[in-house]
């Protein structure tokens, strides 16, 4: 939601005279035809209309829309937003109490948000409806406080990653529409799990895991969460990023000797298993005492190009017990 006050609720309304429909839904930042769909539905409708059947809009309803558009915003489905709002704005009767609000829906939600998100959690409507809008504070919220109630890997798991490859589908059928949405959504993503478990854990002897993707590939989020999710855990992470060269991934294992290695690819042109397997095979300590690193390789890039030597684990929980136990070895 817009938390500016609008050019004072759009210069009052256009001072009396209202606003157009097509105004408020630029100032809310919805599509004319949802402002005109909430009017239908639920009841939101301008107090009064001009010259007919032209819809003038004031300023009190446009603080009414505003309303509707923060508690959609966490995850309520419309109707219950609607009901919400519309109590609140009722005249109480005199020494009576204002209707309290009723606390949003947790568990699994249809509600509609223009992306096909299927049986998910109701929060993933909250964050695709924020990213939709590209409303930098609502989706902010939004994603810490699915962190801090899941956990980092439910969040992810049941949360982010359904509406990211919602946002991902809607792109590829869409052309070149919604790319700034994808990447709206992915930039506050790695934010929040930044703010959530800062990469700062203690070095540790043999306890370090390096991630990176292998060359050509520059999917990053999924690694930003294991490694998010390891320093959680008190395990120190190198993380190196996109698209590292084979050189610099080999210098940085020899010069770090960690426990485990995590290579992400996203694709199957990415997926190197000799790559893998050589770095697989890199040895640092004293003789007699030497040690090799874990190769776990991540992604849907890796299905079918692994053997029983290269760790491949199917999710972010799977891939942290993994690296848990290299450390532990």
């Amino acid at each position: 939601m817009r938390t500016d006050t609008g050019g004072d609720d759009e210069a009052d309304a256009r001072r009396g005279g209202g606003l157009t429909t097509g105004e408020v839904a630029r100032r809310l930042g919805v599509a004319p035809t949802t402002v005109r769909s909430w009017d239908r539905r639920y009841g939101l409708g301008p107090d009064a209309h001009t010259g007919g059947r032209h819809r003038r809009w004031t300023a009190a309803d446009l603080a009414r829309l505003e309303r509707m558009c923060a508690l959609t915003a966490t995850g309520l489905p419309p109707a219950e937003a609607a009901r919400l709002v519309l109590g609140e704005t009722a005249s109480p009767a005199p020494g009576s109490a204002a209707p309290a609000p009723r606390p949003a829906a947790r568990g699994r939600s249809r509600a509609g948000t223009g992306l096909r998100l299927g049986d998910v959690r109701q929060e993933c409507r909250g964050v695709a409806r924020a990213a939709l809008r590209l409303d930098a504070a609502a989706l902010d919220a939004l994603l810490e406080d699915a962190i801090e109630e899941h956990g980092l890997v439910a969040a992810w798991t049941e949360v982010i990653m359904p509406t990211l490859q919602a946002v991902g589908r809607k792109w590829e059928n869409s052309g070149e529409r919604y790319v700034e949405v994808e990447h709206f959504l992915s930039w506050h993503v790695s934010g929040a799990l930044r703010r959530h478990a800062p990469l700062v854990a203690a070095d540790r002897p043999g306890a370090t895991t390096v991630l990176a993707c292998v060359p050509a590939e520059n999917h990053t989020l999924p690694l930003e969460v294991l490694a998010a999710a390891l320093s959680e855990r008190g395990l120190p992470v190198r993380m190196f990023g996109g698209a590292l060269p084979v050189e610099s991934l080999v210098a940085a294992v020899r010069r770090t000797g960690p426990a485990a290695v995590g290579l992400w690819a996203q694709s199957r042109t990415t997926a190197s298993r000799p790559l893998a397997r050589h770095v697989s095979e890199i040895e640092w300590g004293v003789r007699g005492a030497r040690r090799r690193p874990v190769v776990l390789t991540l992604g849907p890039g890796w299905a079918g190009r692994t053997d029983p030597g290269l760790p491949h684990p199917p999710g972010l929980a799977e891939a942290v017990a993994a690296v848990e136990a290299a450390v532990s070895r």
